[in-house]
C-alpha cells in the first residue's frame, strides 16, 4: 500500500508542477501577445489619426485618404478590444496565481 500512496502523491506533485509550468508560459504569452497587439494599435491610431500622411502601394508612394483613415480608426478599435479581453484574462491569472 505504501508504493501505491508514494505513486499517487508523485503523480500528483507532477501535476501540480505541469500546471504551474503551463500558467507561467500562458502569463508569458499573453505579455508578449498584448505587446504586439499595443504596437499594432499605436500605428493605427497614428495612421487614423493623420500623423501619418503617405504610405507605400505596388511600390508607389500615396497619401492616406480619409476613407483610409476612418478605417484604420476602426481597426485601432478593433485591437482595443481584442487588447481589453486578453489584458482581462491576465489580470485573472494574476488573481488566480495571487490567491494560491
Amino acid at each position: 500500500m505504501a508504493a501505491r500512496t508514494s505513486l499517487k502523491l508523485n503523480i500528483s506533485r507532477r501535476v501540480a508542477r505541469l500546471r504551474r509550468t503551463v500558467q507561467i508560459d500562458t502569463q508569458q504569452i499573453r505579455a508578449k501577445t498584448l505587446k504586439d497587439l499595443n504596437e499594432l494599435f499605436d500605428l493605427a491610431m497614428a495612421l487614423a489619426k493623420g500623423e501619418v500622411k503617405t504610405q507605400t502601394e505596388d511600390g508607389k508612394t500615396v497619401r492616406v485618404t480619409l476613407k483610409q483613415r476612418q478605417m484604420w480608426a476602426r481597426v485601432a478599435a478593433y485591437v482595443a478590444q481584442i487588447m481589453n479581453s486578453v489584458a482581462s484574462g491576465f489580470d485573472e491569472k494574476q488573481r488566480q496565481r495571487a490567491q494560491e
